[in-house]
């Protein structure tokens, strides 16, 4: 009764029951993660062999179609040559296997769970809203999730790739041999999804950035130079520094940040209409 009674007056709610609020829908989204996390433990072989070192094999889909792209753009780098992915992953730690397998677990549970994390944010957030704002963000929690799923394929798909190809065959001497730590190749794979599902995230962010008024679309169009430059940079810290690798990353991120100014316009449409209606 008393969490009824709270919700329903969610504008009465004071500071600490805010914060009680906020410390239970934590609770669920880690449990979430924790659940989804163990279930991905004990696939945990399957996990690591069909999934994390995937892109370790010349024969990943992803390798033909990238060295396809890279031809066409004029760039033959993107394409694997002979002992380009000649290495191997070692765990040189008694524990190294364990941890491991402890952490891919839980990046798994953040990844696949984040429709869940997204719905329980929502859920917290929403009460706070009006009724137009709460009908105008409608699908909010399955266009976030699309976006970030995108990325994450994106990611493991293309940024991954590209950067075991270009690090794995980049050689200083030819007596140095490639014996990667297991840490080290993980810590690739997971910040190449996560970074790129974050950034996929984008037109979402202007959007509650165009709601809040901190964002325009005359304001996106005026700097639209600037964010050029800010994705190739972007662009560089997330990949390797290659220029086709750079290229092939940075096209989406600016198809994105187009699709983010189409989206700013209509929610600056959607507000003047309703001004408009308030005013009649």
């Amino acid at each position: 009764m008393a969490s009824k009674k709270i919700k329903k007056n969610a504008g009465e709610m004071s500071f600490l029951d805010h914060l009680e609020e906020l410390r239970w829908h934590l609770i669920r989204c880690t449990l979430a993660v924790v659940i989804i996390g163990t279930v991905a433990f004990i696939f945990r072989t399957f996990l690591f062999d069909v999934i994390i070192f995937a892109p370790k094999d010349a024969d990943f889909i992803s390798y033909d179609i990238l060295c396809k792209i890279s031809n066409l753009i004029g760039m033959e780098k993107g394409c694997i040559g002979e002992g380009d992915l000649d290495f191997i992953v070692q765990s040189r730690k008694v524990a190294g296997q364990f941890n491991a397998a402890i952490w891919t677990s839980i990046t798994a549970g953040i990844v696949v769970g984040f429709p869940y994390i997204l719905y329980e944010f929502w859920k917290f957030i929403s009460p706070g809203l009006y009724d137009n704002e709460r009908k105008s963000s409608r699908g909010f929690i399955i266009i976030a999730s699309l976006l970030f799923f995108m990325g994450a394929f994106f990611g493991y798909y293309v940024i991954t790739p590209l950067s075991v190809n270009f690090l794995a065959g980049f050689k200083i001497s030819e007596i140095i041999l490639n014996e990667f730590d297991i840490d080290s190749f993980i810590s690739l794979v997971r910040a190449s999804v996560l970074a790129a599902g974050i950034i996929f995230e984008l037109p979402i962010i202007i959007y509650f950035l165009t709601k809040i008024g901190l964002v325009t679309p005359t304001f996106l169009r005026k700097n639209r130079k600037y964010a050029l430059v800010i994705v190739l940079i972007l662009s560089a810290i997330i990949t390797p520094p290659d220029i086709s690798t750079q290229v092939i990353v940075a096209v989406p991120i600016l198809i994105l940040y187009e699709v983010s100014i189409l989206i700013s316009r209509i929610v600056v449409k959607r507000e003047e209409k309703r001004l408009k209606k308030q005013q009649a």
